[in-house]
């Protein structure tokens, strides 16, 4: 059922593809009182993204049916894979900032679940962890930044930003809003310095691994990018910062692949590091870059799922991925072998794969970009050392001996695992042999990458010349990177093990190790059980909001608006002022409390002068229950010999000025408040629908009861619950006179 779900996702794509003429898009009402709209839009990276989502999908099902076959949750990692690819469905198609947000979070959920699917394993847990609070916290800048774009220019449709951003100027608004962005994408597409989270979320099994790691999800944040490419491209910061992150990305990736004896850890780097690759040509200015992205995109899915189907094929077969214990499989698993031999050729660039026609477009681009002479031998490096990586995939552990006897049996898997593997890899090959097959598709998805309405496309096409001396040079740097894979292991293992302390891994692990001490320092110094303490605290909290919210205008403060004095409000006021000097004055608590019911008692009558009678007859209720209450608890204290005077000094200087300083701040929003021009709709609308529609005259009661009545049958629902959870205690205390009198007898 699974499986048939996922070829019908494929089908729907093939479908467009074939017969329906690109861009699609519509909308659905979501929530119009935001302006918020179910939109979707399918042009050509779209149908790009969706042809590698649901391909690479099916193969994926397919394989998960022999990876765990027999596995007591089998069914629960298909129902999360199906959520998954939905969400990424949602993704690449959404037109709606805020709809693309939803499912950008949805993937991030998923993706928890799927990599701490062996959630009995401490290691899968952490892994699960880390990947969530990286790309979750990512995802928190992401949605800052959407919303302030959106804000910014009046929109939340990604179409329309995309067509009006370029002749906007960079606002620091919009300059914050795209540097929120960033952080997003970086997160998602593992990006220095978040780079470190993709391969310790190798901890996943297999079929999960090859989907969001090669396909799907890490892809997203490169999407994101691809899309908003012609909105922010001419921008300098956008270059610079997909130029400096992706190379530095590269690099790293390239380097920590040497460190790895792990097969599955070693194709997690090299997928970063290719990351790092797409990230750099989106930011590169050269014509035909979008081509060579999209490229790259749907050649590194047809190489790297494979390979990590071969990574699970041989710890399924072998019960290890420990490159040190593994060669000569072979012989005894030679359909592995010939998917890892395919999928390498691809991934190495040799001539006859798609690989070498993508090696070929990027060296197109880099070379008609203005590329410095570092950069292109480091890409040079960066491509030897993804031979070397391919080598050690497709040929060290089939094709050369380990060098020890300890190896371990080894089996070949049933058709689930062997035909996934193949069928990519094959696709492969074929579009290197055909490479016209794909222009069309990569010609759409270039469009829609491109600023403007036309877009430069290279054409795709098999030409051993042009590729063959860099292909040469890289090869035998990558062959003399294959043949001392175990030397440059030992040298970086040494300096990493120098230089791991201060890594984004390492800093990771200290953030995380710290948040508990912070925890128990923070509550320590918080919680301290002292009401005014939290009070002071809270009234501070507020002031300073208040004061970072009103910022200038304190310093032009409008006076108090017009109005009609009586001697009742100035009795009132006169009230309320006496009892509040008293109640800082005081030391016994029951002349306090009564000192501080005066300022209830003064504002129930500035009520009822200000013309709200109802509202006044609720404060003097409260209050007079309040006092009444209160004042025979501390009786009741005061016979039992609790002390009645107050251990604090009447005056505090420092709570005095929290005081003054809330007092003023709220008199003076309450000032900038009255001077703004009164907006009556909202009273208009109550009043002219209380009688037709709530059949009530009494518009406060009408509202409380009919417009917002889910909001008090919430507060009473709350005091109902407060009574019931006060219930044992009051009994408690009810029972303890008798018992106290049992024990005198």
């Amino acid at each position: 059922m699974f499986i048939a779900a996922a070829v019908v996702a494929l089908a729907w794509v093939l479908w467009l593809l074939s017969t329906q003429t690109l861009p699609l898009q519509g909308q659905i009402d979501w929530v119009p009182s935001l302006g918020i709209d179910f939109a979707w839009r399918i042009d050509g990276l779209s149908a790009l993204m969706l042809l590698m989502i649901t391909g690479v999908g099916v193969a994926v099902f397919v394989y998960a049916g022999g990876y765990l076959d027999g596995h007591p949750q089998q069914t629960r990692l298909y129902v999360l894979l199906i959520v998954f690819m939905l969400a990424m469905i949602g993704c690449v198609t959404a037109d709606n900032l805020v709809v693309l947000f939803v499912f950008w979070e949805l993937t991030s959920l998923t993706s928890f679940l799927l990599v701490g699917f062996n959630h009995t394993e401490l290691s899968s847990r952490k892994s699960a962890q880390q990947a969530f609070l990286v790309t979750g916290t990512g995802g928190l800048a992401l949605l800052a930044g959407l919303l302030l774009l959106g804000h910014v220019m009046g929109s939340y449709s990604l179409s329309t930003l995309i067509e009006r951003i370029p002749y906007e100027e960079a606002t620091p608004a919009l300059t914050t809003a795209l540097v929120l962005i960033l952080v997003g994408a970086f997160t998602k597409s593992a990006q220095f310095p978040f780079h470190f989270w993709l391969p310790n979320a190798m901890s996943a099994p297999t079929p999960v691994s090859a989907y969001l790691h090669s396909a799907t999800m890490v892809k997203l944040g490169v999407y994101l990018l691809a899309r908003l490419d012609p909105a922010f491209g001419e921008w300098d910061l956008w270059e610079i910062a997909l130029k400096s992150a992706g190379s530095i990305t590269a690099a790293w990736g390239m380097a920590l692949a040497l460190r790895e004896r792990d097969l599955k850890r070693i194709l997690a780097w090299s997928t970063v590091a290719t990351l790092g690759t797409l990230v750099v040509l989106i930011g590169l200015r050269g014509e035909g870059a979008t081509v060579a992205v999209g490229a790259l995109l749907l050649a590194h899915a047809l190489y790297k799922a494979p390979l990590f189907f071969v990574a699970g094929n041989i710890d399924h077969g072998t019960g290890t991925r420990v490159i040190d214990r593994l060669g000569g499989l072979r012989n005894s698993m030679p359909f592995t072998a010939a998917a890892a031999l395919l999928a390498g050729m691809s991934m190495a660039g040799m001539p006859l794969s798609f690989g070498y026609i993508v090696k070929d477009v990027i060296l197109e681009v880099k070379s008609a970009d203005d590329v410095f002479a570092f950069a292109r031998a480091a890409n040079t490096v960066f491509g030897a050392i993804a031979v070397a990586v391919a080598g050690v995939a497709a040929v060290r552990v089939f094709w050369r001996h380990p060098g020890t006897n300890e190896t371990p049996e080894a089996h070949e898997g049933g058709p689930a695992l062997v035909l996934p593997p193949l069928i990519l890899a094959s696709l492969g090959i074929v579009l290197g042999l055909f490479p016209f097959y794909a222009d069309d598709l990569l010609a759409l998805a270039a469009v829609a990458m491109t600023p403007g309405t036309q877009a430069t496309v290279i054409s795709l096409s098999l030409e051993i010349g042009p590729s063959l001396g860099s292909l040469a040079v890289t090869l035998l740097i990558g062959a003399a990177v294959y043949f001392l894979w175990d030397p440059l292991h030992r040298l970086f293992e040494t300096v990493g093990r120098r230089v791991g302390s201060i890594g984004m891994a390492s800093q990771y692990e200290r953030l995380v190790a710290a948040i508990p001490t912070l925890a128990a320092r923070s509550t320590r110094k918080l919680q301290h059980g002292r009401l005014p303490g939290y009070m002071a605290l809270t009234a501070l909290t507020v002031s300073l909001g208040l004061l970072g919210a009103l910022g200038p205008a304190l310093l032009t403060l409008p006076g108090p608006p017009p109005g009609e004095w009586s001697w009742g409000i100035a009795g009132s006021v006169t009230l309320i002022a006496l009892g509040s000097a008293a109640a800082t004055l005081l030391r016994e608590r029951l002349p306090l409390l009564l000192a501080s019911g005066l300022v209830g008692y003064g504002s129930a009558a500035l009520f009822l002068f200000s013309g709200a009678p109802d509202l006044a007859f609720t404060q003097f209720t409260v209050e007079t229950v309040f006092v009444v209450v209160v004042a025979a608890v501390l009786l009741k204290l005061k016979r039992l010999g609790r002390p009645m005077s107050l251990d604090e000094p009447p005056w505090r200087p420092g709570a005095a000025l929290v005081s003054a300083a809330f007092a003023t701040l709220v008199t003076a929003l309450l000032l900038l408040t009255l001077a703004a021009p009164f907006d009556a709709s909202l009273s208009e609308f109550f009043a002219e629908r209380s009688v037709p529609e709530a059949f009530g005259r009494n518009v406060v009661n009408v509202i409380l009861v009919d417009f917002r009545a889910l909001d008090t049958l919430g507060e009473i629902a709350v005091v109902a619950l407060s009574f019931l959870a006060a219930l044992p205690l009051l009994r408690s205390l009810r029972g303890a006179p008798a018992a106290a009198q049992e024990g005198r007898r």
